[in-house]
């Protein structure tokens, strides 16, 4: 079970850490001596300025709205505080509404990027939210303020700290939305990274409101949310680079950095879908790029320690670090089995390719095709150091050559 959980889990496990640090560094940290008393109101300055630079320069859209808006409502609640015990209020009603509204937002848009030409309306929507802000909390000081404001502010729907009702019903849309945006399709092998620390981020913001009145609690959770930004954004960059777009799996960079920390003993398994070519050109390239996500998440639940990786095209590698060919075959044979035993349904032909007219005829009932895919497999082992890693790697697409002459779907040493 673990080799399929894993993937699952991994990206949760940095935002989770940082949000239980910050939770014992709270409960068990000691006072600071004067000298550096300010250090934890000057951290959430530092992480959330860096989850915005750092998503701005990786061009991160959410991430960027994210941290901008928390950057903003934190700066704005510690500069209300020292003015007047209303304009405390307001600003963290405020910052408690405005922040996962702006997170809902984008989360059910799609994500092009801080440097999309439709972007600058982000820019404009926060502007016009700090001016709102600025104008309610100074109701009763200047004449462009009226005293109605405060019993607004009074309404059980927005009377907080803690979070009002409206604060709450907003954080748990904007936390489903990303959960729904994280929650891996069937095709994904697991969930996107910078998706879950988005989450995080919410949550730990989540905690940090509960605790609005603790300058302590407030400065320790806002400074985790931008910390867990400015992971995830790391994490999900190197996912970009390392990562195969289409099927998930680790690329052919992840595999030469894997195939030079090999041990002395291991097992390199080259894995081709049978035919592909012909089958893309008979069922189209839509249905192809379907068949090689099917093969990699197949793949990608290998057992015995196996690690799939997309070599190129139609080709898959896996390597066994510490198990020999012998050690390797039967969970090859697994693999081999699941693809071959998984059948797939073509798009019938007599559907319309145009959308409504698709849509109209959606829930009746038309021929389906049926059809599976197998793949070929050659496995080999190395069991002395000074046999380098890409002999191995040939020594496998030899094998692999040989399964397909020996008939195809099968596995071969």
């Amino acid at each position: 079970m673990l080799p399929v959980a894993w993937p699952m889990v991994r990206p949760a496990l940095a935002p989770v850490s940082i949000v239980v640090l910050a939770a014992f560094c709270v409960a068990a940290g000691p006072a600071l001596p004067a000298s550096l008393a300010g250090l934890p109101a000057l951290g959430p300055y530092v992480a959330l300025l860096a989850a915005g630079a750092i998503a701005l320069w990786f061009n991160r859209g959410r991430a960027f709205i994210a941290a901008v808006s928390m950057l903003c409502a934190y700066a704005g609640y510690r500069y209300a505080i020292d003015l007047s015990p209303f304009a405390a209020k307001v600003t963290y009603t405020a910052l408690v509404v405005i922040v996962p509204a702006n997170i809902l937002a984008s989360m059910v848009q799609a994500e092009r990027g801080v440097f999309h030409h439709h972007n600058h309306r982000w820019l404009l929507v926060i502007v016009a939210e700090l001016l709102l802000v600025l104008w309610i909390a100074s109701a009763g000081r200047t004449s462009l303020s009226g005293e109605s404001w405060k019993a607004i502010f009074e309404h059980w729907a927005l009377n907080s700290p803690p979070t009002p009702l409206i604060g709450r019903l907003l954080f748990a849309a904007a936390l489903s939305a990303v959960a729904w945006r994280a929650y891996p399709r069937p095709s994904a092998i697991e969930p996107r990274a910078l998706d879950i620390g988005l989450a995080g981020a919410l949550a730990s913001f989540f905690i940090a409101a509960e605790w609005g009145a603790s300058p302590a609690v407030f400065a320790a959770f806002m400074t985790a949310a931008g910390t867990v930004l400015v992971v995830a954004v790391l994490q999900e960059t190197h996912r970009l680079a390392f990562a195969d777009e289409l099927t998930g799996l680790p690329g052919r960079r992840a595999l030469n950095e894997r195939l030079a920390a090999l041990g002395p003993v291991c097992a390199v398994a080259m894995a081709d879908v049978d035919h592909f070519k012909k089958f893309n050109d008979v069922h189209g390239h839509d249905t192809g790029d379907q068949v090689l996500k099917l093969v990699a998440a197949r793949l990608a639940g290998v057992r015995g320690g196996g690690v799939a990786f997309r070599y190129g095209g139609e080709e898959f590698c896996v390597v066994f670090d510490g198990r020999t060919a012998a050690e390797a075959l039967p969970h090859l044979e697994d693999i081999r089995a699941s693809v071959e035993d998984y059948k797939m349904a073509v798009r019938s032909e007599e559907r319309p390719r145009d959308a409504e007219a698709g849509t109209r005829l959606r829930g009746a009932t038309l021929p389906q095709k049926m059809i599976s895919v197998t793949i070929s497999i050659g496995v080999a082992d190395r069991r002395e150091l000074d046999v380098k890693p890409l002999a191995v790697v040939k020594a496998a697409d030899e094998a692999l050559y040989r399964a397909k002459g020996g008939g195809r779907n099968r596995v071969s040493t």
